[in-house]
Parts: structure tokens; sequence; C-alpha cells
């Protein structure tokens, strides 16, 4: 169990083999969080604490593409509502599931991804030893060297003034790409 203090955004768990899958916890404004799950050309932000959640799909071409708030057709992803919870998973055995009423989430992974995942989540691969591993390799005791390691974005910067995206089919992969706040690339 970790006491996140930071306020940046940390890698909770990622396949480093197959690319299967990433999980990041957003830092959002007035000290909420949010979770981005990435899997198969889909991308879903979970915002616990208002119930609510988007999801993306990086597939379609330019005339279709679009932000959907529901499952996808034809998608590999599958996404259930309920009330007071979220769960998406693939066909691979990835699930992540948020309670809204407990502001708890879990992430889910089948034995196909024993052993190739890495993050603050750990290495998932049933060894004690190696749980602390940085993403050099090496090891370390110490949680916020731990931590600060699997951070994926600088904290802090004063974002400089960009010439908004022209208002076409790209605006929307623009602004997930480089606005919305749980973008590595923003």
């Amino acid at each position: 169990m970790y006491d996140l203090a930071s306020k940046c955004s940390v890698l909770l768990a990622k396949d480093f083999v197959h690319n299967a899958f990433t999980v990041i916890l957003n830092e959002e404004t007035r000290n909420s969080r949010s979770l981005y799950v990435e899997m198969n050309q889909t991308a879903i932000s979970i915002y616990p604490r208002l119930k609510t959640s988007q999801m993306y799909n990086f597939s379609f071409t330019e005339e279709n593409c679009q932000v959907l708030d529901q499952s996808l057709e034809n998608s590999t992803v599958n996404s259930r509502r309920g009330t007071n919870k979220i769960e998406v998973s693939d066909q691979k055995g990835v699930s992540v599931s948020c309670d809204f009423q407990y502001d708890l989430c879990t992430v889910t992974l089948a034995g196909w991804h024993h052993g190739i995942s890495a993050g603050l989540f750990g290495t998932n691969d049933n060894e004690a030893g190696n749980e602390w591993m940085l993403p050099n390799g090496s090891f370390t005791e110490n949680v916020q060297e731990f931590t600060q390691s699997w951070q994926v974005n600088k904290c802090g910067l004063v974002l400089k003034k960009e010439k908004p995206c022209p208002i076409t089919a790209k605006q929307n992969i623009c602004k997930v790409f480089f606005e919305e706040p749980h973008s590595v690339l923003r």
C-alpha cells in the first residue's frame, strides 16, 4: 500500500512486451484523480469522484473520429456500466473495474500477462523480491524514489499558449493527445 503524496500522473501498470494495456493514475484539478486505461486502440478515462467515464477509439478513420461515452460496436474492448460501477475488459484477460460508491478501482490480469508488466503495481510475476523495480531495471527500497521513477509527466510545468487545433475531424484526436489531462503527451 502506498500513500501517493505526489501531484504527478504515475504509471500503475503497462505491458512492456506486447503493449496490450496501459493503466495510468492522473492527478486532476482540485485534488481529484482519474484513471486512464488504454487497450486495443481504445482509451478510457474514468473519473471516480465524478462517477463518469469517456471512451475514445483511435482506430477510426478521420471521417468517423469521435468521442464515445458508451460501448463501442466492433471493438475488442468491452465496457459495462452500472449505477455505481464501471468495468472495462478485453479478450486477452485485462480487466479494470471502478466502484464509484467506495472510490475503489482494481486491475485484474490473466495468466497470459504473467511477468510482462511493470509499474507501481509491480512486476506481476509472483516474486516478492523484484516488486520495487524501477523503469531502468534497477531496484530500490525507497518509496519516494520508486513512485517518482514511474511518473509519466513533468510536474509543475507552466504550459505555453498554443494555437488551437483547426475545427475538423482531427480536432478530437488533437484534443485527446495534447489537451486532455490524462494524455502523456500533454
